[in-house]
């Protein structure tokens, strides 16, 4: 059995794959940082200079102690693993980002510790641990090197006695990789003077990087052991046993936990326990919780959190590596059962930089210099970012994003949770990182507990310094803690007020409670305290997200026709999701159902059908069912009700347990068949081990047998399962392409970063872009068009508000995300307002120019020909950029970007205005670099086709959001002849209402066919009153249609009217309410044309009412079949209205009265039979008739006729009062318009069906209808009282502008 083989039998279950050593290569000395090179020729290219000339590497403005130079792996054990491939690029880079550096002895030489992880292609994750530490440089050549580097340095910059002078390059912010991050001690002592070097007087030091890589971040325990693997170097005495057994035996004598239990395994001085959660329990998280919320405050936290399940950008800053990384898994871990599915580097190499510019959700951490200022760090897109300042304990918000739902309540309860641990829920921490040294027993300081425990206790209780204790006192305070009793006393005191003075002698020097060391406590009560903060969160999942399971669609029979459909099939019914919950929680979880990990953790549901459950999901299941088990009353489930965590003891005890009663013990170290005089002990240095003994595991060790074995036995099932599914390596390849974007980006390739690798990279975001923008505005398209595709009625539907929101605002980050790739030049926050910005700044330049050059401009030419109508209105970025812009309530460049995008949607104008925007090339070419997105000209030409789909339906995502601001509209009068206006001589007045209000009434200047007046958005316009005073000789007025423009989003609303406004003409009315609908776009010159007598079927608005007026000869007459339809269409058009959510319902008033409304349908039925033109006489109206039953009624309710059925009386009572009241009102509506009140005011009111027998059963009606009236026929009139019957299910109401002046 080779090396390799032995190495690799046993690897899954290993509890470490590697053993690394990184540092100094004597042999070839020192070698500038290429990745440094690298970054300059980056920077060179961004600031448009000659990159070659640049990136030689060398910098002589900077003391060479504070360069970087090239490490290299030194050795690693074994040579490979089958199943975890070494990276030795990566992880050179990753365990030296800054790679190495150097020290003398007037400088600090802390050992530091920090992690790394690197992502492999199918997502999987490998953790690196890292011990640093400096090593005595014993090498002449690289002495003098050095020495000579500080020569040359002192020459090129005499007088730099600071030895930070490096350049100051708008970026260099970020260049952590050129210039050491010095611990605060450091930089104080090293004074000008002790700045330099000099090989005779001072001794050199060198960083040294100790690793362990394994396949499960356990944190603590690799901690110990590469603590104590230094501490053996170091120490006076050389260890027990060589090095070699030690390394030997973490690589293949200590294997994995198996789940649930936990291990013992040795390091070189004391023994290091390590446990793994049960099958039913959250997965292991080991990096600590507690600081992470120590570090930022709960209140950050929940936010950063949100971000983070929002799937946004997020760039973590901070000194410390350590920091970095724990708070990035911190946030990951909240996350079960979702798992983020993007960009994931929680340390980024300062040589990656150019990856912040990538235009995908990224959750990446940045090393910041000392000192540096957060306001020089310029970043190439900010809209969509979340910049969480760890060592300030801030974070930055992007905008206008929906909140996490019980927010304040899942605060207090995580806040809770820490102050039983003694952490303070407000942010900020002592400023330490996670120093190495507490990896020894006995390190915190107790030489005075008494009085230090009280003056800890003293800080905490008065909170004078806001929960934030140094770092001496917090760890008195941590002692503390671990003690429940104490913990009762404090709270009881704070509660009395009375002091608690001396707590002398707790916690022994090394030992705790149970024989266990502090450092061990200290692990429990971590291990506590991160299951139980993590329970709290995934608790707020497992009640959000209960019934799930109901409405994920599974529609294939097979895996195989699954994967290959991936992309075209609905896997979840949103939809219907949505309106099963809590009304609170709608905003946060539309947005959240979209994201790529809701997306994929649907996925896997789906393919457990086929497959064994993705870990996650398997706990999450049972976790719903167990709840469903105790919660029998399922809909509790769906209340907005906060429910509190109620597993949180059971959680911890469940560690407690693994940790107090060890399940297995590895085996010791133990001496290996070794060549005798090598690797010879020498205090301070790291000897070098026998590779031969340390690349070969042991043959006979029964648990790597067992899992040998074990692998056997998988290996054949899996061959049998190939057989009968599909190829594993094929089933792959779909998977990567069924789930979108991203995960192939999932972390940067380390190892080669040339710039035709950056090229490629940045061709991948490219491809990214274009495939995401085509994914949704396809989900925009089918959305919107699914829903309209159902609706009958009336044209106006559209999907929830809430969800098309979502969508809306999911287009605008793209666009932000097109618009920062490849940025060089911004000003603010939002990439695409900067660009339209410049544009405008050249525009109207170009304009000024125009007006001083004497052309002469055609708009003479257009007015000539034009007429009374509606005046188009020119498409042009820059005035809606100006309408934006004059917004008072937008306050930011995001905010105005955003407007300025759903302002182009809902005027279709967004792809247009876009390729306007791009067709200035010298322009696009100024700001972006040459691998942008808005560069690749077949790419941006597919994008604006993509963009250009979204015209084909109608959006009104501006006027609906911006509802409080100021708009101008314009009111155009069309009369039927031109000069039937010219001739009135009395004063029109017209009053526009809309959803949100009504614009009061508005006077017209006499024989003033047009106006145009400001006021509050009034939303979607419904209806128009339109009227006059009825003065002067020739008070009539002949009106085709109003038409009303919103000047802001051009939509235009054509209120058709095709009747007289005058007494003793028509119907004798001087006021109608005109009911609107919106003009399609290109009706424009349609209204234009109107000055002549329109075409018949363009004529007067509407055939119906043509039909039942006195110009009634032109019409057709509907047959009683036509009639009824009619109104049942009507009737089910209004039942549909109510059956939609709240939010998604149209305008009732157009389903009352607007053309197809059930007014009108009720007209036609009344209409049918009736006796109307009388020769030499008065045209007579259906209110008419109503008139007359009402009059016979009372006269025959003073002869007492109808006392006999008191219902019957009283029913005739309300038409009697409803048809006065009608008639008394001020408003001169004519009788059409009273006719059309009374129908809506019973319809309101319920009374309809009531009153329709009694107009049937009064005898008026014989002389007024023919024989063959529907009205006279007992069955119809039965049959519609049926159906008008359904409506009293429903709370009709009338808008303000049908019922003004009705007192009833």
């Amino acid at each position: 059995m080779s090396g390799t083989n032995a190495a690799s039998g046993a690897a899954p279950c290993r509890f470490a794959h590697y053993f690394v050593i990184c540092g100094i290569d004597t042999e070839t000395g020192l070698e500038p940082d290429e990745l440094a090179a690298l970054y300059q020729w980056l920077e060179a290219d961004r600031q448009g200079k000659d990159p070659d000339t640049a990136a030689t590497g060398e910098n002589f403005e900077q003391s060479p102690l504070k360069r970087t130079f090239k490490s290299k792996v030194l050795a690693h054990y074994p040579e490979n693993v089958e199943w975890n491939p070494f990276d030795q690029d990566a992880v050179n880079m990753l365990c030296m980002p800054k790679g190495l550096s150097f020290r003398t002895q007037a400088d600090s030489r802390e050992p530091q510790f920090h992690s790394f992880l690197i992502t492999r292609e199918d997502g999987s994750r490998t953790y690196g641990f890292v011990h640093t530490f400096y090593e005595e440089v014993t090498s002449p050549q690289i002495c003098s090197a050095m020495q000579t580097l500080y020569q040359m340095h002192q020459a090129e910059n005499p007088s730099s006695d600071s030895p930070s002078s490096s350049s100051s390059s708008s970026m260099d912010s970020l260049a952590s990789s050129l210039d050491e991050a010095d611990s605060p001690s450091s930089s104080s002592c090293r004074s000008a003077a002790c700045g330099g070097y000099d090989a005779s007087r001072d001794t050199l030091f060198v960083s040294k990087a100790l690793c362990l890589i394994t396949p499960m971040p356990f944190m603590h325990a690799c901690c110990r052991f590469l603590s104590q693997v230094h501490r053996a170097v170091t120490a006076a005495s050389p260890p027990p046993l060589p090095l070699e057994s030690y390394v030997h035996n973490i690589l293949y004598e200590v294997p994995l936990p198996p789940p649930g239990r936990s291990l013992k395994f040795h390091g070189v001085y004391e023994p290091i326990v390590c446990q793994r959660p049960g099958p039913g329990e959250l997965p292991l998280a080991d990096f600590p919780l507690g600081q992470t919320f120590t570090l930022l405050g709960v209140e950050n936290l929940v936010q950063l959190f949100n971000c983070t399940l929002l799937e946004m950008q997020i760039l973590l800053y901070s000194q410390d590596y350590q920091r970095l990384m724990t708070v990035a898994e911190g946030i990951t871990t909240l996350l079960f059962p979702f798992q983020w599915q993007h960009v994931y580097v929680p340390i980024l190499p300062a040589s990656l930089l150019h990856f912040l510019d990538a235009p995908v959700p990224y959750l990446m951490g940045l090393q910041s210099k000392e000192g540096t200022d957060r306001s020089k760090l310029e970043l190439p897109q900010e809209a969509n970012l979340c910049f969480v300042d760890i060592d300030n304990h801030c974070i930055e918000l992007p905008e206008d994003f929906p909140q996490f739902p019980n927010k304040p309540e899942l605060i207090q309860e995580l806040s809770e949770v820490l102050l039983r641990y003694g952490i303070s829920p407000v942010g900020g921490a002592p400023p330490t990182s996670v120093p190495t040294s507490t990896t020894t027993p006995g390190s915190v300081s107790t030489r005075h507990p008494g009085l230090k425990s009280q003056q800890a206790l003293r800080e905490l209780e008065d909170d004078g310094r806001n929960g934030n204790l140094g770092g001496e006192q917090l760890a008195v305070l941590e002692l503390l803690q671990g003690n429940a009793t104490l913990e009762r006393l404090q709270a009881l005191a704070k509660r009395t007020g009375v002091r608690v003075e001396a707590l002398r002698g707790v916690g022994g020097e090394g030992e705790a409670q149970g024989g266990r060391t502090a450092v061990e406590e200290e692990e429990l009560r971590n291990a506590k305290l991160n299951v139980q903060l993590r329970e709290v969160v995934a608790s707020r999942f497992t009640m959000m997200f209960a019934d799930y399971e109901a409405f994920v669609i599974h529609s294939a029979p097979d895996l195989e026709s699954w994967l290959t459909n991936r992309e075209q099939m609905h896997n979840f019914d949103k939809a219907s999701f949505l309106s099963d919950q809590p009304e609170p929680y709608l905003p946060f979880l539309s947005h959240f159902i979209e994201t790529q990990m809701f997306a994929t953790f649907i996925d896997n549901k789906i393919m457990s059908q086929w497959e064994e459950k993705e870990p996650l999901l398997r706990v999450f299941d049972g976790r719903i069912d167990k709840a469903r088990l105790y919660n029998v009353r399922a809909p509790s489930l769906r209340s907005s009700n906060y429910q509190r965590c109620t597993i949180l003891k059971e959680s911890a005890q469940a560690i407690e347990q693994r940790l107090m009663k060890i399940d297995h013990t590895a085996i010791h170290p133990h001496l290996l068949d070794m060549k005798i005089g090598q690797g010879k002990y020498e205090q301070g240095f790291f000897p070098k081990l026998q590779s031969d003994v340390l690349s070969v595991g042991p043959t006979n060790n029964k648990w790597s047998n067992r899992t040998a074995t074990a692998q056997r036995r998988k290996d054949r099932h899996r061959q049998q399962t190939e057989h009968l599914t599909l190829d594993n390596d094929l089933k792959e390849k779909y998977m990567q392409e069924a789930r979108i974007l991203g995960k192939n980006l999932r972390q940067p390739k380390l190892s080669d970063l040339s710039p035709a690798v950056i090229a490629q990279t940045n061709w991948k975001f490219v491809e990214g872009l274009l495939k995401e923008c085509r994914m949704k505005t396809k989900r925009m398209l089918v959305e919107k068009m699914g829903r309209e595709a159902v609706e009958l009625g009336h044209g106006e539907a559209n999907i929830t508000g809430l969800e098309e929101n979502t969508l809306i605002a999911s287009l605008c980050d793209l666009l932000e995300r097109i618009w920062s790739h490849g940025l060089q030049v911004k000003q603010g926050k939002s990439a695409l307002w900067s660009h339209l910005l410049h544009y405008q700044a050249r525009e109207e330049k170009l304009e000024q120019q125009q007006a001083e050059s004497p052309v002469s401009s055609c708009p003479e030419r257009r007015k000539s020909e034009s007429s009374i109508g509606m005046p188009s209105l020119r498409a042009s970025v820059i005035q809606d950029m100006r309408h934006i812009q004059s917004m008072g309530e937008i306050k930011t460049d995001v905010g105005r970007a955003r407007a300025w995008i759903r302002l182009s949607l809902e005027k279709k104008l967004l792809s247009q205005h876009l390729k306007r925007l791009l067709s200035r090339q010298a322009l696009t070419k100024k700001l972006y670099k040459r691998y942008a997105f808005l560069r690749c000209e077949e790419e941006k030409e597919q994008f604006l086709f993509h963009l250009l789909s979204l015209n084909t339906v109608d959006y009104f995502c501006f006027t609906s959001v911006f509802t409080t601001i100021m708009i101008p509209y314009r009111a155009v009068i069309i009369p039927i002849k031109k000069l039937s206006n010219a001739m009135t001589t009395s004063n029109p007045w017209v009053c526009v209402s809309g959803e949100l209000g009504d614009s009061g009434v508005r006077q017209i200047t006499k024989n003033v066919l047009e106006m145009t007046f400001d006021c509050q958005n009034l939303g979607k316009l419904t209806t128009v009153q339109l009227g006059h005073d009825n003065s002067g000789l020739l008070a009539k007025w002949l009106v085709d249609c109003v038409m009303v423009r919103n000047e802001i989003t051009g939509h235009t609303y054509k209120f058709p009217c095709g009747r007289w406004l005058g007494k003793g003409v028509d119907d004798g009315s001087l006021e109608r309410v005109l009911i609107g609908e919106l003009a399609l776009p290109n009706a424009d010159e349609d209204c234009g044309r109107g000055c002549r007598t329109p075409d018949m079927q363009h004529s007067p608005g509407q055939t119906r009412r043509v039909s039942i007026t006195s110009m009634g000869g032109r019409g057709y007459k509907p047959t009683s079949a036509q009639i009824q339809e009619a109104i049942g269409e009507a009737v089910n058009s209004i039942c549909k209205h109510f059956h939609k959510p709240e939010k998604e319902r149209g305008s009732l008033t157009i389903l009352l009265c607007g053309e197809v409304g059930l007014v009108g349908a009720l007209e036609q039925f009344f209409h049918n039979g009736f006796k109307s033109a009388r020769l030499f006489q008065k045209t007579v109206f259906v209110w008419d008739f109503v008139e007359k039953a009402v009059a016979y009624m009372e006269s025959a309710d003073q002869m007492g006729d109808m006392q006999e059925t008191a219902p019957l009386g009283l029913t005739c009572v309300s038409l009697c009062h409803y048809v006065s009241a009608i008639n008394s009102s001020p408003r001169n509506i004519g009788k059409d318009g009273k006719f059309q009140l009374l129908v809506c005011l019973g319809a309101r009111d319920r009374l309809l069906i009531q009153w329709l027998p009694l107009l049937v059963e009064c005898p008026v009606i014989q002389r007024m209808y023919e024989e063959s009236a529907l009205l006279r026929d007992r069955t119809t009139v039965n049959d519609l009282i049926a159906v008008l019957q359904t409506l009293h299910d429903f709370p009709i109401t009338l808008e303000a502008s049908l019922v003004k002046g009705i007192d009833l």
